[in-house]
């Protein structure tokens, strides 16, 4: 199923299992799929997680205040994916054993390519810009009047 989904943005519903069924994630998430890869922007329900472990690979929170936020790669759809999430809530940090499960049948969302977005912004904000420029003009001739 990931093979199958063109660049662009979806949302994706997730299911969190393990730990202690104190925490949680936001779901759906913010799937975003670029040249065949596919990455999760995973929320947490708490600001102390410092890291999440996923294949091997640690990565690191991509914000700096509210809930730990990780931008995460997803290797299935349908099938539980082995993470593992530190938190710093306790005494001493632990290393907490999670898997995630992405649910397929959920995946919605605005193709648009997270490449291509930043493009078609700065073509709108050209044509904003060059209205205000020519009604800037008409404005100025006015006044002369």
């Amino acid at each position: 199923m990931l093979e199958e989904l063109e660049d662009g943005v979806y949302t994706v519903e997730v299911v969190l299992a393990g730990g202690s069924g104190r925490a949680s994630v936001v779901s759906p998430c913010e799937l975003i799929v670029e040249d065949q890869t596919a990455t999760a922007r995973i929320e947490w329900s708490s600001s102390y997680y410092d890291y999440m472990i996923v294949e091997y690979v640690t990565y690191l929170p991509v914000n700096e205040e509210g809930n730990s936020v990780f931008e995460i790669p997803v290797t299935s759809l349908d099938e539980p994916m082995d993470v593992t999430a530190d938190t710093t809530a306790m005494s001493v940090p632990h290393e907490i054993e999670y898997t995630l499960t992405f649910d397929s049948a959920s995946v919605a969302g605005a193709k648009t390519s997270p490449t291509v977005l930043p493009a078609v912004i700065g073509a709108v904000v050209a044509v904003i810009g060059g209205a205000r420029s020519c009604a800037g003009r008409r404005n100025r001739g006015r006044e002369r009047k």
